[in-house]
């Protein structure tokens, strides 16, 4: 017999889905005491690379071949795809409108790990979680941010991880994968921005 309606656990998986979140923290950063916006143009510039970028897969899968007929599997890596080019988008962007340091910080965390998960999940054939990689993520700068205060975000992590093994979409290991790459990008973005 089939269940009706939507799990707990699928619905944590939704509301903490990478522009999800993305848009959330982007949000809460215009409250951060450093001043990572300049104005209203830099934040909706970071929810149009970061937010809406990612989900335009979803509307534009019908419209390339490669990716029409291979249902939700198209929509992941289509998803992925339109990701890594708001990622660049926004960090050349960032770096040509010359935008506060804070912002291009967030960008460049993104880039790389954007570029981490697939170095390990193509190249290194390690799978690490795209779904833990896209929560870890705003969780680390906003940490970075706003210290202390950020701490909630380790609980929605925690949420992540309890729906993802619940679901059997990840095991263990991959979310730790999935949850260790933005932190290593967040070290590696704080180390390549004095030079940006």
């Amino acid at each position: 017999m089939q269940k009706q309606g939507m799990s707990i656990h699928k619905l944590i998986r939704i509301v903490t889905l990478a522009p999800v979140l993305a848009a959330v923290s982007l949000t809460l950063l215009r409250f951060a005491p450093q001043g990572v916006y300049r104005g209203a143009g830099d934040y909706l510039l970071a929810l149009l690379w970061l937010t809406v970028f990612p989900l335009l897969a979803y509307p534009l899968q019908p419209l390339f071949p490669r990716y029409r007929d291979k249902g939700r599997e198209g929509q992941r890596k289509l998803a992925i795809v339109m990701a890594v080019t708001g990622y660049i988008g926004g960090t050349v962007c960032s770096l040509i409108t010359r935008a506060c340091a804070g912002l291009r910080l967030v960008y460049l965390e993104y880039l790389l790990s954007g570029c981490l998960i697939f170095v390990f999940n193509r190249l290194l054939h390690v799978r690490a979680s795209g779904h833990a990689c896209g929560v870890a993520g705003p969780v680390a700068y906003l940490m970075w941010f706003f210290g202390l205060r950020a701490l909630w975000g380790l609980a929605v992590l925690a949420l992540v991880y309890w729906a993802s093994l619940k679901m059997r979409r990840h095991t263990l290991p991959e979310l730790v994968w999935g949850t260790a790459l933005p932190v290593a990008a967040m070290a590696g973005a704080l180390a390549l921005s004095g030079l940006l």
